[in-house]
């Protein structure tokens, strides 16, 4: 049926279905005579082992999605897995999604893809409209691709960072809409910035018959980003949606999903794609996705929204026995921001300091951003770099709740971070009582003198 099956598989299963596929590949057949350059011939048996001897790759020359004859095998993992990750990200909530490709490259490269297939149905466009998010490889997708980024500054809601859809019509009008190659927005993101206003975006892109591209690199495991994508399709436009398999699925870094809702656009950007590629990413997704089943994706989706609530109650407590506060960021779904206020005002390196005490303390994932900081990508500055826009009022720190947590690493997280602050209060209060003395000291010899 092409289809996750509810229960996941075992893995004795599971390796001997990954054995009847790799026969089927012609490097595979005893009698074979390879006389061509590419003939699958691998030369350590441990890499064989390591790729279930699926050698060939996946596509042909001129199209990723393409059957190569001499490998049946490779080709079937290939329709295989498309098909049984399209069943997934309907099943997470994008239920409308017509058609989807897992491809070799991360999400950056992923969207530099569609970019670039965008560039020959819209050949007199040189600008992409971008939300701003302060995360260099989706900047940098634009850039690789040839295209003008064109920032548009978030608006600050409270402690959120929303999007400026006054900004983005506003710049649309100005360059024309036939100048513009997309708009490229955003769902899973660093807090405070949230999600961006999808369904609105989707309507001003089918307005001006604009295309919609959406980052939604690690938005799979959350139904909130899911039901974004799937409204804005509903109500205006989007072209594609990409997303990363290593946040989603908990497989090694190395490939993307390019979804949509118009299957010939994604069957236009499955064919850009130069050359065959490896299949290591479809083949680590398939025997994930085969050992879960959707009931085991689902278990997992359902425990980091409860981790979730937990790291944000827990974080809470934290944050206010700390004079700090726990940021009110409701939009965004994955990942919290905790203030670091009295942190910054105590001494201007302290924040930075933090984040080395926490990685040294094996702390991996938190960030804390300071105010101000200045960073240069591609020749284009950004001032508050990592916070999202200019000047942010506060410092902070960012914890998520990915999938795969577990309640031991928000416990042992939640210890060190206490642990490391508690330092930082006791040497304050070190500095402020010599402070003291030496105030008292210098006055007691201004009264002698």
């Amino acid at each position: 049926k092409g289809k996750c099956p509810e229960d996941g598989w075992d893995e004795s299963t599971i390796e001997l279905f990954l054995h009847e596929l790799a026969i089927m590949d012609s490097n595979n057949f005893l009698g074979n005579c390879g006389v061509g350059e590419r003939e699958g011939r691998v030369a350590s048996g441990l890499v064989a082992r390591r790729h279930y001897r699926l050698i060939h790759g996946i596509g042909r020359s001129g199209d990723i999605s393409a059957v190569q004859p001499k490998a049946a095998g490779s080709s079937l993992l290939n329709k295989l897995t498309n098909s049984v990750v399209l069943d997934v990200i309907k099943l997470a909530g994008v239920r409308t999604v017509t058609s989807c490709f897992v491809v070799p490259m991360a999400t950056g490269m992923s969207l530099t893809l569609c970019f670039l297939t965008l560039r020959h149905k819209r050949p007199k466009a040189k600008y992409i409209i971008w939300p701003r998010i302060d995360q260099k490889s989706c900047f940098k997708s634009m850039i690789t691709a040839g295209f003008e980024p064109v920032v548009i500054e978030n608006v600050l809601e409270g402690d959120e960072l929303r999007t400026d859809l006054k900004a983005v019509e506003a710049k649309i009008k100005a360059l024309g809409a036939e100048n513009i190659l997309c708009v490229h927005s955003t769902t899973s993101c660093f807090a405070p910035r949230v999600p961006d206003r999808l369904e609105e975006l989707s309507v001003i892109c089918a307005n001006y018959e604009i295309p919609h591209i959406v980052n939604n690199a690690y938005g799979v495991q959350s139904s909130k980003c899911m039901h974004l994508i799937q409204q804005g399709a509903r109500v205006g436009r989007i072209d594609a949606f990409v997303q990363s398999l290593d946040k989603n699925f908990m497989v090694p870094v190395g490939g993307a999903i390019i979804a949509g809702f118009n299957e010939s656009f994604i069957q236009e950007i499955s064919k850009m794609y130069p050359g065959r590629a490896s299949a290591s990413p479809s083949l680590d997704v398939l025997i994930t996705l085969l050992s879960l089943g959707t009931s085991g994706y689902k278990k997992l989706l359902k425990e980091r929204k409860e981790m979730f609530s937990y790291l944000s109650s827990e974080l809470k407590k934290l944050a206010d026995n700390h004079n700090e506060r726990l940021l009110d960021t409701p939009h965004n779904p994955i990942s919290l921001a905790m203030s670091l206020k009295t942190l910054d005002e105590t001494n201007d390196a302290a924040v930075t300091q933090l984040g080395s005490m926490l990685f040294t303390r094996q702390v991996s994932g938190a960030r804390v951003v300071p105010c101000g900081s200045v960073q240069t990508v591609n020749n284009y500055t950004f001032k508050g770099f990592m916070s999202h826009t200019n000047n942010y009022p506060c410092a902070y720190l960012n914890a998520a709740s990915a999938i795969g947590i577990k309640k031991q690493d928000v416990d042992v997280f939640l210890k060190r971070l206490d642990k490391c602050l508690k330092t930082f209060r006791k040497e304050a209060k070190q500095e402020n009582s010599i402070n003291e003395i030496s105030d008292a000291n210098t006055a007691t010899e201004q009264l002698e003198d």
